[in-house]
């Protein structure tokens, strides 16, 4: 049994093992059967085999654009397919964001996604997490950014056509972020609940 490099976890990537692994399923994202057994926390052995279907993501990276002079922040709203069935709306509230790219790194890519999405040009962008938005079942790793820039227009659109993106932008003050946060309804994404909360714990900071 290997030892974990995180101090709070038993076990490591080499407590898995892969018994088989094949594409069902390749198109927008990618879809693999994956036979495995893993270690048991009872008495260290292996499991039964376990078979799972993955969805195979790229990495992403998202940021979120705040104006500390100003005291705004910026947020996206556009449609997206997972959220087609929702009872409210399949048009989410988002932090700018988009897939890495090969070649890319994460912070270029936040760099890239600023000036498509929102128009907004930003420069050493400060990294918060790494996270998996939903590891029960897809392998996207995201990276969590945010930039402290000038924001000063609001309600225009923006977006890639060949990648089938309208995009609206929405520059919000700070004091709606209490309402933001406070109404489950609002918020429905991981990214932007966390990049929320950060930003507010750094106003409490700043305050006292």
């Amino acid at each position: 049994m290997a030892v974990a490099k995180n101090p709070y976890l038993m076990f490591s990537a080499d407590d898995v093992q892969v018994l088989s692994r094949n594409t069902v399923y390749s198109g927008f994202a990618k879809i693999e059967q994956i036979e495995i057994r893993h270690r048991l926390f009872e008495d260290q052995s292996f499991s039964k085999p376990i078979q799972r279907e993955l969805v195979r993501r790229p990495e992403a990276a998202g940021v979120l654009l705040y104006d500390s002079k100003q005291q705004l922040f910026a947020l996206i709203e556009q449609f997206r397919i997972g959220a087609i069935d929702d009872k409210d709306s399949a048009w989410q509230l988002e932090i700018v964001a988009g897939l890495v790219d090969a070649g890319e790194t994460a912070e270029h890519t936040v760099i890239r996604e600023a000036l498509e999405e929102a128009g907004v040009t930003i420069t050493n962008p400060q990294f918060i997490f790494s996270f998996y938005p939903s590891a029960g079942a897809c392998n996207e790793l995201f990276h969590l950014y945010a930039a402290d820039t000038e924001l000063s227009h609001t309600n225009q659109i923006f977006g890639v056509m060949d990648e089938a993106e309208n995009i609206r932008l929405h520059v919000l003050k700070y004091e709606q972020l209490h309402t933001l946060l406070r109404q489950a309804t609002y918020l429905k994404n991981s990214p932007v609940i966390i990049a929320l909360q950060w930003l507010a714990m750094q106003c409490s900071l700043a305050n006292q």
